[in-house]
C-alpha cells in the first residue's frame, strides 16, 4: 500500500494547528482545571514550549499516517466515511483510554472534555480530509493499494 505523504503532512499540520486554536480558545478553563497558578503559567511561558510543540507535530504526523492506513482498511473514499472512521478510532482508542485518567488519576472531567474534544474534532477532520484527498496528476486517494 502506498501512502500519499503530502496528504498525511497536510492533515497532520491541520490537526497540529487545530491544537493551537483549540487550546487558545479553552486556555482559561484549561489552566483553571490544571490548577496552575499565575506564577506557574508565567514560568512556563518564559521557558517556552519548543520541544513540546515539536513533539506534538511528530505525534500528529504519526496519527495522520496511521489514520491513512485505517482509511484504506475501511475503504473510506468520502468525507463522511473518513470522518466516520476517525470517529470510531476516537471512540475505541482515545476516549476509552483517556477516560482512565479521570477514573484512576482523579483528573477533572472538564479537563478530559477539553483534551478529548480536540482529539475528536481533529480525527473527524483528518479522516474526512485524508479520505477525499486526490493527487492532482493521478486523482488517487491519500492511500493506494
Amino acid at each position: 500500500m502506498r501512502i500519499n505523504y503530502l496528504a498525511v503532512a497536510v492533515a497532520a499540520l491541520a490537526y497540529w494547528a487545530l491544537g493551537a486554536v483549540w487550546y487558545g480558545a479553552f486556555e482559561r478553563p484549561f489552566v483553571a482545571l490544571m490548577r496552575w497558578t499565575p506564577e506557574q503559567v508565567a514560568a512556563m511561558q518564559a521557558q517556552g514550549a519548543g520541544p513540546e510543540i515539536g513533539a506534538a507535530l511528530v505525534t500528529s504526523l504519526v496519527l495522520a499516517f496511521v489514520l491513512a492506513h485505517f482509511l484504506k482498511f475501511t475503504g473510506a473514499e468520502t468525507a463522511a466515511k473518513g470522518a466516520q472512521t476517525g470517529l470510531w478510532l476516537f471512540v475505541g482508542f482515545v476516549a476509552t483510554t483517556n477516560l482512565e485518567t479521570v477514573l484512576f488519576e482523579s483528573r477533572p472531567l472538564g479537563l478530559y472534555l477539553i483534551n478529548n474534544g480536540y482529539h475528536l474534532v481533529g480525527l473527524l477532520g483528518m479522516g474526512a480530509l485524508l479520505a477525499v484527498w486526490r493527487r492532482r496528476e493521478s486523482r488517487s486517494l491519500a492511500y493506494q493499494s
